[in-house]
């Protein structure tokens, strides 16, 4: 449920969207992550600025948050986007744990400003021989090394 507090969370994201764009970074996107209701990461899309495909404001804010907490793992933080996050961006949510996600805009609303993400949840579900960027696998026993020696391993942090 969505509250007062997480509305100004909100509206610092979509600030930050707009700081983006006027300085010229890149998309209309922004983040910030919040633990015990205090910032701890913020981005905003830097594509452009960064030369960067991968600078998506959610991207730029977990690392910055995951910097400042001495972490890769975002427990108990919240994500305030202002918009539903891409693919990739799901994905490093995902991986990063935050308690939840609030954004702002829908992709729909992304997709009519040209941002247009559909195809990649399409790519997803094809398999690889139908996809449009080729992805060819190719095994043989001495390419499983890093898995093997991986495995192997004592003292290992699973995430």
């Amino acid at each position: 449920m969505i509250t007062e507090k997480d509305i100004s969370f909100l509206q610092q994201a979509v600030d930050l969207a707009i700081d983006g764009l006027k300085h010229g970074k890149g998309g209309p996107f922004g983040c910030i992550i919040v633990k015990n209701e205090k910032i701890i990461g913020k981005g905003s899309n830097s594509v452009i600025s960064n030369t960067d495909p991968t600078a998506h404001a959610e991207i730029v804010a977990i690392r910055d948050a995951c910097k400042h907490l001495g972490t890769y793992q975002l427990d108990g933080c919240v994500l305030y986007s202002s918009c539903e996050p891409c693919p990739m961006c799901l994905g490093a949510i995902y991986w990063a744990r935050p308690e939840r996600v609030c954004y702002a805009a829908t992709r729909f609303t992304a997709a009519d400003a040209g941002f247009d993400d559909e195809f990649i949840y399409k790519e997803i579900d094809l398999n690889q021989d139908k996809r449009k960027i080729p992805f060819e696998f190719y095994h043989e026993e001495r390419f499983l090394a890093p898995f093997l020696l991986w495995k192997q391993q004592d003292e290992k942090k699973l995430y």
